[in-house]
C-alpha cells in the first residue's frame, strides 16, 4: 500500500495525474476521501515551482571554438547557453510540436501564405535596458539572411524576400506561400538581439530569463537571473553555471557526488549503473533526434549511389539500436523524418540489414579497399562503439570499413561537415521543411551530405508553399524517397534523448522538439532544497 501510494504521489507532482484521476485510484485502493484530499494537495504543492539557488549542469559538446554568436551556434553547449539569455519569435509546443507566441505575440498569414504579419511584444527590454522594438526584430532576420553572417538558419532565412516594419508590426513577404512559417522562426539560432546583433553579434544581450555574467568557451559558462524579464513562469533558479564535461566518465561521477544537478548525453550503457544512485533520476524523452553516419554525395568515392547504397545495407539497425541505445530509441530509415512529424510519409519500406544485397551493390560500384570512418565520442552516446559495429557488419558483405578515432575537442569544426564519411548527430527541427531546408536544400550551409538535387530543392519549395495536405503529404513522401534512396544519409536509429538529473530538480519538461528540454532545461527547472 506504502508503495502504490508514492506511486501516485509521484505521479502528480510529475504533472500526469489531475486531481479526480487520483481520488478515484486512491479510493479504489481504500484509502479514506480525507487522506487522498491531503495527499494531494502535499504532492501538487511539492509540484509548484519553487525560486532561487544555483544550478549546475555538466553537459557534453563544448569545445574551444564555441562561437558566442547565436547564428554560428553549433554544439550543445552553446544551444542550451543560447536559450538561457536569449528569445526567439515564437516557440513549439513541446507536447504538440505547433507554434506557441514568444517575443511574437499574434500573427497572421495572407490567404495564400506568402506574407506573414507579426505583432511584437510590447514591454520587453533587452539585459543592457534598452527596449525591444520592430526594428531590433527587422535587423536581426535581416542579419541572418546574409552568407556572411554563416548563419545555421540561413537556409530557412532564403525563403523570405522582404522583411520590414508596419508600426508595431513585423512583415515578412516570403518567395513563395509556407504554411509552417510561424514554427521556422522558432529556430534556436534566431535569437533577437538589440539592433539584430549587427554591432556586436558576439555580444550576448539578450530578452532571456538569465544574463551571462561569463562565458569561456570549451570551458564554461555563467548566468545570473534577469529580475526584469518579461515571462514569469520560467527562470526559477538564481543562477546557472554551464560546466564543459566531454567526458562521459567524468559527467557521472560529477552527478553521482553531486557537483552538479544535471547531465546530458547518457550513454545508454551506463543507465543501469547510474539508477543505483539513490538520489539520481533518469530523464528519457522520445523526439526527433537521430544518430547519423553522413556521407559527401560528390566526393569519391561516395559519388557513386551503388557504393552509397552498399554501405546503407551493410548496417544492421536492430542491433545497432539494441546495443548502442540499449533500446532507447526506434530503426530509422534513411530519412530524417519520423512519425513526431506532421504529414509523415507512411507506408514506406524499412530498410533492413541485408549483406547478400550489400555485396551486390557494392560489387556494382567497382569500388575495392577499404573506406575510412571518423568518429569520436562527442559525435553521439557510443559513436565509437557503433562505428565498430558497423565495421564488424560490414564485414559479411565484404566491405572493409576503416575506423579512425577523432579527437573531441575540434571534432566539429575539423571533422563534420568537412570530411567525406563520418559520424554526427542531429537533434531534429520543428517541420519537416526546415529539416529538408537546413541540412538537404542544395544551398544549405549544414548540408552534411552534399545532397545537390535541383529537383529534390524544386520539390521543397513546390511543397512548401502547397496548402492542400494531401498533396503535401505526397510531396514529402518523395522527397523521403529521394534522400532515402539516393542521399548519403545512413541513419540507423532515431535515439531518446536520455539524459539525467539528482533529485532535487524538478520540474523537468519533456519536450519533443530537441534534446535537453528543447535546450529550455535550466529556465524551465527549479531545485528543491
Amino acid at each position: 500500500m506504502t508503495d502504490y501510494k508514492d506511486y501516485l504521489a509521484q505521479q502528480v507532482m510529475l504533472g500526469k495525474m489531475n486531481r479526480r484521476e487520483f481520488m478515484g485510484r486512491a479510493a479504489a485502493f481504500g484509502i479514506t476521501l480525507a487522506a487522498a484530499g491531503t495527499m494531494f494537495d502535499t504532492a501538487a504543492k511539492a509540484q509548484e515551482p519553487k525560486r532561487g539557488g544555483h544550478l549546475k549542469l555538466g553537459l557534453e559538446g563544448a569545445a574551444a571554438t564555441d562561437s558566442k554568436d547565436p547564428g554560428k551556434s553549433l554544439s550543445q553547449f552553446t544551444f542550451v547557453a543560447g536559450r538561457n539569455w536569449g528569445d526567439m519569435l515564437v516557440e513549439s509546443h513541446p507536447t504538440t510540436g505547433a507554434p506557441v507566441p514568444a517575443l511574437a505575440e499574434s500573427w497572421e498569414p495572407s490567404a495564400d501564405a506568402a506574407t506573414w504579419t507579426f505583432k511584437i511584444r510590447k514591454g520587453v527590454t533587452f539585459h543592457n535596458g534598452k527596449e525591444l522594438t520592430v526594428d531590433d526584430v527587422v535587423k536581426t532576420l535581416q542579419r541572418h539572411t546574409d552568407e556572411k553572417s554563416e548563419s545555421g538558419a540561413l537556409g530557412v532565412m532564403k525563403s523570405i524576400k522582404e522583411i520590414k516594419a508596419d508600426g508595431d508590426k513585423l512583415v515578412l513577404v516570403l518567395t513563395e506561400g509556407n504554411a509552417d512559417m510561424p514554427l521556422l522562426l522558432s529556430d534556436y539560432h534566431l535569437v533577437i538581439q538589440p539592433n539584430g546583433g549587427l554591432d556586436d553579434p558576439n555580444a550576448m544581450i539578450g530578452t532571456g530569463p538569465y544574463k551571462v555574467t561569463s562565458f569561456e568557451p570549451g570551458v564554461r559558462a555563467t548566468f545570473e537571473r534577469n529580475t526584469n524579464d518579461w515571462r514569469q513562469d520560467r527562470g526559477y533558479v538564481d543562477s546557472i553555471e554551464l560546466i564543459a564535461m566531454n567526458d562521459a566518465t567524468a559527467r557521472i561521477a560529477a552527478l553521482s557526488s553531486g557537483q552538479v544537478h544535471y547531465i546530458n548525453r547518457v550513454d545508454p550503457k551506463t543507465v543501469d549503473l547510474l539508477k543505483r544512485a539513490p538520489n539520481v533520476e533518469i530523464l528519457n524523452t522520445s523526439g526527433r533526434g537521430h544518430y547519423v553516419f553522413i556521407m559527401h554525395c560528390n566526393t569519391a568515392p561516395f559519388d557513386n549511389n551503388d557504393l552509397r547504397m552498399a554501405l546503407k545495407l551493410a548496417m544492421d539497425r536492430e542491433t545497432m539500436v539494441q546495443k548502442i541505445l540499449g533500446g532507447y530509441g526506434k530503426v530509422g530509415n534513411d530519412f530524417p523524418i519520423n512519425e513526431t512529424y506532421a504529414l509523415f510519409p507512411e507506408g514506406i519500406e524499412q530498410r533492413v540489414y541485408d549483406p547478400d544485397k550489400a555485396a551486390f551493390h557494392y560489387k556494382k560500384s567497382g569500388h575495392s579497399g577499404p573506406v575510412l570512418l571518423r568518429t569520436s565520442d562527442v559525435a553521439f552516446p557510443g559513436a565509437v562503439d557503433a562505428a565498430v559495429l558497423y565495421q564488424e557488419s560490414a564485414k559479411k558483405a565484404g566491405i572493409q570499413i576503416d575506423v579512425k578515432r577523432e579527437p573531441g575537442d575540434g571534432y566539429w569544426s575539423n571533422v563534420w561537415n568537412v570530411q567525406p564519411f563520418s559520424t554526427s548527430y542531429w537533434g531534429g527541427r520543428p517541420t519537416q521543411d526546415q529539416m529538408y531546408s537546413t541540412a538537404y536544400l542544395s544551398t544549405a550551409d549544414w548540408n552534411d551530405t552534399r545532397f545537390l538535387r535541383p529537383d529534390f530543392d524544386k520539390l521543397l519549395l513546390e511543397a512548401r508553399s502547397e496548402l492542400d495536405e494531401a498533396k503535401r503529404r505526397e510531396m514529402y513522401r518523395t522527397m523521403a524517397m529521394m534522400v532515402r534512396d539516393e542521399g548519403g544519409l545512413i541513419l540507423p536509429m532515431f535515439n531518446d534523448f536520455v539524459n539525467a538529473a539528482t533529485k532535487q530538480v524538478k520540474g523537468y519538461v519533456h519536450d519533443i522538439g530537441n534534446d535537453m528540454s528543447n535546450g529550455y532545461v535550466a529556465t524551465r527547472v527549479w531545485l528543491e532544497a
